[in-house]
């Protein structure tokens, strides 16, 4: 359902986007005074763009300042999630974990697509074997869990980190080619093979065409052309969340404000909900419920035949409780999921230069530019039919002042003598630890809270480990009718009429 009003908005605001490309308008530029939209004036195009659309499973995170960290007490004595004043921008987040039928879905079009490359498609398939275990019968979860019916709506697991990053550029590519079909820019291929396939990137380059059934009209020459970036159709890409994002959607302390406009979260949530146990306390048919999917004690994943109170042995069915405040299902229990960040005990925030990096804080960057050709157009793509990247070059770097390497994973930790990660010698943290978060179905209640955070190498996999993505916010924090607060302040800048004759 939430799919088919996505597509219908697409339309909509496809439509009106055309009627504007396609009208002569009388609109001008208040730095020049040049028409827009007018071949006669040089075609400049302004667009009349309404906002982001929200793309399918994805839920609006209106961003804010929280503590990040722990919210109890640090029982592990591990203090590498020490509570800071962060601000998070807003962005986009799956509502659920990725499923099963929904990774299935992109092991399929990989096994259609690379005929020629089938080891894309033998890497890209999770780990079942995560389901043995030497004392422990579960060998049935190994055949069925990831492909039995029964588990379509339970989420993926068995799939590393880089699985799951290579699963968001596909799904990336697969929404906006869904756009533009819908749009009526592109005819359905189901022929597409190998290097021949649509990527986002590679059709903005002009380096896929595909089967056109209408392109967009150049105001410039007056013929057609194909869908531009600045056209504001195609989405932002899919991606992890940093652990920042991750861990502010997963508090929703949106549900905690006064209702006074005075900027204050009235209490502090030591879990996605109220309260400080995991159970209903509302006076209802619901109270004494559990909240979440995970192991109440030493043996008890599910409680007693003929009163289940978590309802799952295993993971569960991504919506099998109710959502927290920003609409985000299983934020705590069910599976543990993988976010973008390095995993570092002392994170950037508590290091050296603490102004520099409170707003949208991650480690991981790697700063990447496309390779170029002598003319300074993008290289070929490559056999997969993406186009080619490489680390920032040293050329870049030098006329640079607000970053002086292209690799910052280990930001602050090679210039300083007191910080050394030697793997296997003092510590199990290596430059492929990824941060993890959330508790999952075999896990304690401690684990739940969204402070909480573990580590494992990004080429592992585990049966409690899943993933869901995220995507940047264009424009307003508060989504495509965010005038809000800043109403008055709109109606006092609105611009005035041009002098101009019509």
């Amino acid at each position: 359902m939430k799919t088919k009003v996505f597509l219908g908005y697409v339309l909509l605001g496809m439509s009106i986007l055309a009627v504007s490309c396609s009208k002569k308008n009388n609109e001008r530029s208040s730095n020049t005074g040049w028409k827009y939209n007018d071949q006669q004036w040089g075609g400049f195009e302004k667009v009349d763009f309404e906002g982001q659309a929200t793309g399918p499973n994805l839920v609006l995170i209106e961003g804010g300042t929280f503590t990040m960290g722990l919210t109890e007490e640090d029982v592990t004595y591990e203090w590498n999630n020490i509570p800071r004043r962060v601000t998070v921008s807003s962005f986009y987040m799956d509502e659920t974990e990725v499923t099963n039928i929904n990774y299935r879905e992109y092991i399929y079009y990989l096994g259609r697509i690379y005929k020629s490359y089938p080891d894309v498609m033998r890497k890209a398939l999770p780990d079942t074997l995560v389901w043995r275990e030497e004392l422990a019968y579960n060998e049935p979860f190994v055949e069925t869990y990831f492909r039995f019916p029964s588990y379509d709506d339970y989420p993926v697991v068995g799939v590393n980190w880089l699985q799951a990053k290579e699963y968001c550029k596909w799904r990336t590519d697969r929404v906006n080619e869904m756009i533009l079909i819908e749009r009526g820019v592109l005819n359905p291929n189901p022929d597409q093979v190998d290097a021949d396939n649509f990527n986002t990137k590679s059709y903005l380059a002009g380096q896929y065409q595909g089967n056109v059934r209408k392109n967009l009209p150049d105001l410039q020459t007056g013929g057609e052309r194909p869908v531009r970036f600045e056209d504001g159709i195609v989405l932002p890409e899919y991606r992890l969340p940093t652990e920042a994002e991750w861990e502010y959607a997963a508090l929703a302390l949106k549900g905690k404000q006064s209702e006074n406009k005075d900027e204050l979260i009235t209490d502090r949530r030591i879990y996605p909900w109220d309260g400080n146990t995991a159970r209903y306390k509302t006076r209802d048919k619901n109270m004494g419920n559990i909240l979440a999917n995970f192991k109440k004690s030493q043996g008890d994943y599910m409680g007693m035949a003929g009163k289940l109170n978590d309802h799952a042995h295993i993971p569960g069915p991504v919506r099998l409780f109710y959502p927290n405040d920003f609409g985000l299902y299983n934020m705590a229990g069910n599976v543990s999921e993988w976010v973008e960040d390095m995993f570092r005990p002392l994170t950037s925030t508590t290091l050296r230069d603490v102004d520099n990096h409170d707003l949208n804080p991650f480690r991981g960057n790697e700063f990447q530019e496309l390779i170029l050709d002598e003319a300074g157009n993008p290289v070929e793509k490559d056999s997969l039919g993406r186009l080619r990247y490489q680390l920032v070059g040293d050329s870049t770097l030098t006329a640079r002042e607000n970053y002086v390497k292209a690799d910052v994973k280990n930001y602050f930790d090679d210039d300083d003598d007191a910080i050394e990660y030697a793997y296997g010698k003092y510590s199990l943290i290596s430059n492929k630890s990824r941060v993890i978060k959330g508790g999952s179905w075999a896990d304690r209640l401690f684990w739940l809270s969204p402070g909480a955070r573990r580590f494992k190498e990004e080429d592992k996999s585990d049966r409690t480990l899943g993933f869901r993505c995220a995507m940047t916010r264009t424009g307003g924090p508060e989504g495509n009718d965010d005038a809000g607060g800043l109403e008055f302040k709109n109606k006092k800048t609105k611009r005035e009429k041009t002098s101009y004759k019509k």
